[in-house]
Parts: C-alpha cells; structure tokens; sequence
C-alpha cells in the first residue's frame, strides 16, 4: 500500500472517527453530557463490559486531546445489569435527570426495544449497539424516527449465512434459538428468508437464557436429519449447544451460528467443541487476514491495539466495536453540527431539544457518502456507514465475512 493511502487514511479516521483536535480544555467548561446504557452484569455481559471499557476509553482519549471543537465530553453510563426493566429506568433518568444530547446502546435487542418509544417521545437520538433489524424496522406506533443502530442487522446475517451455505449444497438445517429479542429475531429472519435460499427447516427449536443444557432440543434435531444446525443467541447458549453436539455425538454435523459468538467468552466456553463452528460477522476478529486495500483494516487495527493495550491482549471484540461505532458518530454530529456551547445546552431545555433534533438529523443526513466521499461512507469498525432517511442502520454486506474457528482461533473459512 502507497504511503500517501495510509497519510490520507489517519487525517479521515482522526478527522471524521473520533474528531480529538481542539484547543486546550478548561477543566471549568461544562461537558457535553452524553447518555450510555450497557449489560456490564448479567447474562449479557460479555457484550455490555467491552462496550462499557471502550466508551470510558475514548472518553479520556477525546478529552486528553482537547475534547470536541475545546469543550469536554462527559459519558454518563448506566450498567442495567441485562435487565430490560431496569434499562427503561435508566433511559427515563437519562433523558430527564440528566438531560443528555443523545444516547448509545443498549447492548441488548430486546432491552433496546423496551425504550425505542420512550426515546420517541422525549426526541432524542439513541444509537443502539444491538442486531435486531426490529430496532430500526417502523411500526404503526413509532416510525423510527429517532431510533439507529450500528451492528450488522440480523437480517443481513442471515442473508449471508445463507449464500454460504446453499454454496456448500447444504439445504436442509435445524435451527436453535434463544427465546430472548436477539434470539427472536434471529428466529424470524431464519424462517423468513429460508424459502428464497432452498432452505429446508428440519426441526425448529428454543432454549431459555439460563438453560443448563439443550441436550433434549438436540436430541429432536438430529432425529430430524439435518445437514447442519444453525444456532441464534449470544453467550452461554451457543457454548453450551457446542458442547452438547460433541456429548450427543453429532460431531459429523456442521454447527453454524450468528455474530452474536463473536467474542473469545464462546471458545473459552466452549473448549474443543468450538473448533469448527462457523459464523458470519464484522472484520475485526480476522483483521490480520484482511488485505491492505480493504477499506477498514487500518481503523480496525488501530481500535484492535488500542483496546488491547488498555484492556489485555485478546480482549478487543467487534461487540466494543458497536460502542466504538456509536460514540463516534455522536462526536461527529457534535463537532460538525452543533454550534451550541455545553453551557447553554445545560442550561436550557429548549436548547437541549434544539442540539437533540440537530445531531439526529446529521446521522441521518451526513453520515454517509455525502458527509464523507473519500471514503463512501462513515467509516466505522462494523463497516462503511451509509445512514439515510430510509436506511437507520446504513451497512452493506461487504461488511461481512465468515469465520471459522479451527484450533481456538479465528480464521476465514473457505
């Protein structure tokens, strides 16, 4: 790769990612305040702790360079413990309490539609760090509107899942999910979409978050005569599902999964019973195997590193990344949007109203090809964003790829 490409690439990625330039911060100025949810604890956490160690770290990054345009940046982050209840509480405190421009997370789909209305009413932006293409999806009660979202959607997913497997002539799978909205989601979009790919259904199958095993749903599968079992959750389920292949002796059937086993808690987990699993997801686990030209590997190396140095080597997962995605949109909007000081946003509601409207319309309307040409898009660790008024989600499926795990590491598969 020629100098003058990665030149180029580090003035986009510090100009348009996480914008750290300014003039000395005054440790007086007021912050601009903005809202964070995560599952730091609970079943999802996993997902919510490298969401939480990514935001704390950008924050001290942003503000030990200047902050945004010289004022501080000021995350108020809430761990709702993966309990959607107290999720929505939190949301209420941060819209009204805390009075921030907008909000990123929550990690989970089904925690994230528990307060899509509430973020509706009160108008204010929220990023959600969860797939569920039901979290961007309009309704007859809430169009959207002000609702993002930055993983890749389940639906694309799936999509690519699916290419991969009538590629391999494999048209006959089981499916097991979880009966959580990720699950759920995933579970449509399986059923949804399994006709225009020649996908047989053999058996259809649901665990519970705090299943100990799936030994009895697997049993009905492989009676079923599956060529493959597709497993939908995130972590402990698809572990555990790993393992109980291995005891019910099915190790002749391939198990494929969703993104959401991105992360080295499944292989810990799953021991040798993850060797062989196979899944669609971001770049970042397979970054090194990336070539120079793609797009995304210099920023995806560079959140690689920088999470791994803070955090311990191996930690970095795209679940972060989703965070990492989030925040830096919510900076771009602020650096290149909003002229409203943090003073006279925290004093007065109306100007909060007035900043919350204005950073939801440059997501929609800047990030994308037209708020950054020279690279097609806002450049995220998910992907190329191309947010629009149709399109609250922005990704394409370039931004996939399918990994393989062979001897506890990931891998391209073939």
């Amino acid at each position: 790769m020629k100098r003058w490409f990665y030149l180029l690439l580090a003035v986009l990625m510090l100009a348009a990612v996480i914008p750290l330039a300014g003039c000395g911060e005054s440790k007086s100025e007021e912050p601009y305040k903005i809202g964070a949810l995560f599952a730091v604890t609970g079943g999802n956490a996993p997902l919510g702790e490298p969401e939480k160690q990514t935001v704390e770290m950008m924050e001290e990054e942003i503000n030990a360079n200047g902050g945004i345009n010289g004022h501080p940046v000021k995350i108020i982050l809430y761990n709702y413990e993966s309990d959607a209840t107290k999720c929505a509480t939190y949301a209420d405190k941060l819209i009204n309490e805390d009075k921030v421009v907008a909000i990123i997370g929550p990690t989970g789909t089904g925690d994230t539609l528990a307060i899509v209305d509430a973020c509706k009413d009160a108008k204010i932006p929220l990023i959600s760090c969860a797939a569920g293409v039901s979290i961007v999806t309009p309704t007859e009660t809430n169009d959207k509107h002000w609702i993002f979202t930055t993983p890749q959607l389940s639906v694309m997913v799936v999509q690519k899942l699916y290419t991969y497997l009538a590629s391999k002539n494999i048209t006959k799978i089981a499916i097991l999910t979880d009966t959580l909205g990720f699950g759920k989601d995933g579970k449509a979009n399986l059923n949804g979409q399994a006709a225009a790919y020649g996908m047989t259904i053999t058996a259809d199958q649901t665990y519970g978050p705090n299943d100990a095993d799936m030994l009895t749903q697997l049993t009905l599968i492989k009676n079923s005569g599956p060529q493959a079992v597709v497993c939908w959750g995130t972590s402990p389920g698809p572990a555990i599902v790993a393992r109980n292949m291995t005891t019910l002796g099915m190790t002749d059937i391939p198990l494929f999964c969703s993104h959401g086993i991105a992360f080295q808690s499944f292989i810990t987990a799953a021991g040798s019973s993850a060797n062989g699993v196979i899944f669609p997801c971001g770049k970042l686990p397979v970054v090194d195997y990336l070539p120079d030209t793609d797009p995304q590997k210099a920023l995806l190396i560079e959140y690689r590193d920088a999470f791994n140095a803070r955090y311990g080597n191996g930690t970095a997962n795209t679940f972060g990344g989703h965070a990492y995605d989030a925040l830096s949109i919510v900076v771009a909007a602020l650096k290149n949007a909003i002229e409203e000081t943090p003073e006279k946003i925290n004093s007065s509601s109306e100007t909060l109203q007035t900043v919350r409207g204005k950073i939801r319309d440059y997501i929609e309307t800047k990030v994308n090809s037209t708020g950054f040409p020279e690279t097609g898009g806002f450049p995220g660790t998910a992907g190329i964003f191309n947010m629009s008024a149709e399109n609250h989600n922005g990704l394409a499926m370039d931004c996939l790829v399918m990994v393989k795990i062979a001897d506890g590491k990931w891998t391209l598969a073939d």
